[in-house]
């Protein structure tokens, strides 16, 4: 059997001029060009130090987005620049080791939440792997699992620590922004809500035929939101709208945003948790960060109470641990959604 340092994409994918079999998607799932939507249609930009608009403009402005698009890319968001450039550094740098030494840098937490894997965390089980090596690890605020987090590169740990805190930051304010838009509380979010925050590196090396294959399946993310940062100049990211794929083109200095499963079960359904996916190029290796906002793992997922008018308006959701969510999300995806919404017939079925 394959060791993991032996299975990395990035481990073999240039000795190949052809995808292997395994790689290869259903003709149903393959980024042919007849997906691609209109290059003049793109996702909402927010601005959120835009001094011409007040708060409430803002709001309206990322609530529309949330509920048309369920994607937004925000600048002007007051992480540094610098910082941000040493992030995508230092995982290329990582990237740019031995294999088994990266392995090796992944492999130090017993319970196995700080971990490298290839294609997806159900290797063994992918029918269709998917050309991408991942890197995953908890971050919460307390800095607990910073010890199984890798120290190769040399400012690993020092870099993404000072990360994952602006992107708490950011979280936050998006966060409330999103919060008062619904009429919720703008606290809402803060505690239980996103005490569990990852963060996931994902790194495609380049493809002999992009056409076959993908980086990422067609899926909507199990978080509040994520916050994603895209290399600049390497294309990759596609979100469903209205039936086709819309480019996600990096922007200078920018975020993106999107509407986590779970937002859209507390929305009561007003936002979207949209569907996308990654592809792949033949030129250009391509690396991301994503920043998920995840809840504890007891706490209940279910659509806000305020939302549904005292009784009035019915609940599309049932409620749920986010432990078991994720779980059967996992289990029975693309199926889990549909058994997660309420099949009323009347009022007095909520009853």
């Amino acid at each position: 059997m394959e060791s993991l340092d032996q299975r990395l994409v990035s481990s073999w994918f240039h000795g190949h001029s052809s995808v292997p079999p395994t790689y290869v998607q259903p003709l149903e799932s393959r980024p042919g060009c007849r997906f691609m939507s209109p290059s003049c249609m793109s996702i909402p930009v927010i601005d959120l130090g835009d001094r011409h608009n007040d708060r409430a403009d803002t709001i309206k402005h990322i609530l529309k987005a949330s509920e048309q698009y369920g994607f937004f890319q925000v600048i002007n968001h007051r992480v540094s620049k610098d910082l941000v450039e040493e992030t995508l550094n230092v995982f290329k740098e990582f990237r740019a080791m031995p294999p088994k030494e990266k392995v090796n840098e992944c492999s130090k937490d017993p319970i196995g939440r700080c971990k490298m894997y290839t294609s997806s965390e159900n290797y063994e089980k992918d029918a269709i792997k998917y050309w991408k090596d991942s890197l995953t690890h908890p971050c919460p605020p307390s800095g607990e699992y910073m010890q199984y987090w890798p120290d190769k590169p040399t400012k690993y740990r020092e870099v993404v620590g000072k990360y994952t805190q602006e992107m708490r930051k950011l979280g936050h304010e998006i966060l409330e922004l999103l919060s008062e838009g619904l009429g919720l509380d703008p606290s809402y979010f803060h505690g239980k809500l996103s005490k569990n925050p990852q963060v996931l590196q994902h790194h495609y090396p380049p493809c002999p035929e992009p056409s076959l294959t993908l980086g990422i399946a067609k899926h909507r993310d199990t978080s509040i939101i994520t916050i994603l940062l895209q290399e600049q100049d390497v294309q990759g990211l596609q979100v469903l709208k209205d039936g086709e794929w819309l480019r996600v083109d990096p922007i200078p200095n920018a975020f993106v945003v999107n509407i986590g499963l779970l937002l859209q079960v507390i929305s009561n359904g007003r936002l979207v948790g949209a569907e996308h996916r990654v592809v792949t190029n033949s030129t250009m290796a391509r690396t991301s960060v994503a920043y998920f906002i995840y809840p504890s793992l007891k706490t209940i997922i279910e659509p806000a109470q305020c939302l549904l008018n005292n009784g009035t308006t019915l609940p599309m959701y049932k409620s749920m641990p986010f432990g078991e969510f994720r779980t059967s999300f996992l289990a029975k995806f693309p199926k889990f959604e549909e058994e997660l919404r309420f099949k009323w017939k009347n009022v007095n079925d909520a009853r």
